[in-house]
């Protein structure tokens, strides 16, 4: 390696459009790592490459290299073929709650390592700590211990995987350079790959609330992490799903606990509003099942998976899990335990018609105006905060009939939210129709279209 390269020079470079070298990479990930690369410079650094993109090339060079700053993660010796799945983040996506599970019930091993929230969408891990005692930070010793024993381990980055991207994840969060696929591309494949996984399944989510808005941009971020997991020899496929309005109804880190539990559930106490979430779900899942040996087809494990929520079998592996990392089961046995917040407040709607859109990205971003997300690296996280939607695109409404339910425990805001959120519904004298949101599936061959 060149020890005499000179950062602003290679920030120049990336800056004018120009491509990187292997060695030029690495002096930047190896310097950042290190610290002898500091992050206004990598901020910059970022900021131009959100500006000017990466090659083919440079992508699985990055994606290399961030995954070589760590340890790979050997699980030969665990039986069966280890699947995961991956979000590209959207508001109310809590399917990783649900999924993960739900895929282990039905013998699949599931070993899955999560991130925070990026920008307007909430994290997995968030949402995962909002349980009382559910330690998401494990040594590696015990991610092997815990999928060993009970099949599924959630845990968050440690020091020793990718730990070039868990720098740049969270400096990515507050340099506004989240929306860039090469970035994108490489923080997800480096961790997955990490993982000790055998196959890998992808949610690229589009629309507003989504990172990737347009479908093209969507296309083409499948399409590159698809490319880049089949030629790290992990089989991959991906769906791009619909995220025009928000998924099920809560946007929140404990209120969409509440709503992966009902889910898990079955039909006990599951709203009729969490069936998109559940269409999301079981497709994402059977195709999990499909990767790993237990199914024929995607269609045969969805089927397999329903009949694991019906069952029941599900929700047992989530209480599980929840043990196996030192959650506290009686919160999940009895959610009303929970404390609630100081303000619990209803948005009741302006006017009777139908709910034409309803805009997630601006749900989300309430939803850190009440305390459930972060504008700077170290706020804190109210894990009670966040909206539940009463109304979803497709329900008719009348005048005065809630749209949604705010809760946050901050006094100032709620004026302000309770006017966006009903600002951020679309009601018209039209009836809509919901649509699936599921749009299309790629692998290898290409994009298709699923039913």
């Amino acid at each position: 390696m060149n020890f005499y390269m000179n950062t602003v020079d290679l920030i120049r470079k990336k800056r004018n459009g120009e491509s990187l070298s292997e060695d030029e990479m690495r002096f930047l990930i190896h310097g950042y790592v290190h610290g002898s690369i500091p992050e206004y410079q990598m901020s910059a650094f970022l900021m131009a490459v959100y500006f000017r993109g990466m090659s083919d090339e440079e992508t699985l060079t990055f994606t290399r290299l961030m995954l070589d700053s760590g340890k790979r993660i050997d699980l030969t010796d665990i039986p069966g073929r280890k699947v995961d799945k991956h979000s590209t983040g959207g508001v109310g996506d809590k399917v990783s709650l649900i999924l993960a599970p739900l895929v282990a019930s039905c013998k699949v091993p599931v070993p899955m390592i999560s991130g925070r929230g990026l920008g307007h969408t909430g994290g997995t891990l968030d949402k995962l700590e909002s349980i009382p005692g559910f330690r998401t930070t494990l040594t590696l010793e015990e991610y092997r211990n815990i999928i060993q024993r009970i099949g599924v381990v959630m845990m968050g980055q440690t020091s020793e995987i990718a730990p070039a991207d868990k720098k740049m994840y969270a400096l990515r969060d507050v340099t506004a350079t989240v929306e860039c696929i090469p970035l994108i591309a490489g923080s997800i494949m480096s961790k997955k790959l990490a993982e000790g996984i055998d196959a890998l399944v992808l949610d690229i989510k589009t629309g507003r609330g989504a990172f990737m808005e347009t479908y093209e941009k969507a296309i083409d971020l499948g399409t590159t992490l698809v490319k880049i997991g089949n030629g790290f020899g992990v089989r991959t496929i991906g769906f791009v799903t619909d995220m025009n309005e928000p998924l099920g109804i809560a946007v929140g880190n404990w209120l969409e606990v509440v709503e992966s539990v009902h889910c898990l559930q079955g039909k006990r106490g599951r709203s009729d509003h969490s069936a998109d979430l559940m269409e999301v779900t079981y497709t994402l899942s059977g195709a999990m099942v499909y990767l790993g040996g237990k199914a024929n087809s995607i269609e045969e494990g969805i089927q397999v998976c329903r009949e694991s929520i019906d069952s029941g079998r599900a929700y047992s592996k989530f209480l599980e899990l929840v043990e196996a990392q030192g959650g506290d089961v009686e919160s999940i046995e009895n959610l009303s335990s929970y404390p609630l917040s100081t303000n619990i407040v209803e948005v009741k709607s302006p006017k009777g018609g139908f709910i034409q859109e309803i805009d997630s990205f601006e749900l989300g971003q309430v939803s850190i105006l009440l305390g459930a997300g972060r504008t700077k690296l170290d706020d804190p996280i109210d894990m009670k905060a966040g909206i539940v939607l009463r109304k979803k695109v497709g329900d008719s409404v009348m005048q005065g009939e809630p749209l949604a339910v705010l809760y946050t425990d901050k006094d100032s805001v709620v004026t302000e939210a309770r006017h966006r959120v009903a600002q951020a519904y679309t009601i018209t004298a039209v009836p809509s129709s919901r649509t699936s949101r599921i749009i299309s599936m790629i692998d290898m061959e290409g994009v298709h279209p699923f039913n």
